[in-house]
């Protein structure tokens, strides 16, 4: 089952967050195969708003776990805090994938 890993930067990270963009970038092209989606949080004018969401196709926790560690925002110490819950994939892009709701 999925992962939704969110991560909350620590304030006033904004500057390391940009400084190691580029390298979480290629983290993430080189495991786009693990990702359902992935973003930053934005808020309602378009601008950075202090961390981002994951959502991964990993079977266990220290998958998300070892995931989540090996990313450069993790490594370089931007994220105040990191959750990680499992997350059942229901809409993915219009497509339901729910057994028991049958379009």
């Amino acid at each position: 089952m999925p992962y939704m890993i969110e991560t909350f930067d620590k304030p006033g990270a904004l500057d390391l967050r940009m400084a190691t963009r580029d390298e979480h970038l290629v983290f993430l092209a080189e495991n786009a195969k693990l990702l359902l989606a992935c973003g930053a949080k934005l808020d309602d004018d378009g601008n950075a708003a202090g961390g981002g969401l994951y959502v991964v196709a990993l079977e266990s926790r220290a998958e998300a776990e070892a995931f989540i560690a090996a990313d450069p925002f993790f490594k370089a110490g931007l994220f105040d805090r990191v959750v990680i819950q499992r997350w059942r994939k229901a809409y993915v892009d219009g497509v339901c994938y729910l057994p028991e709701v049958k379009p």
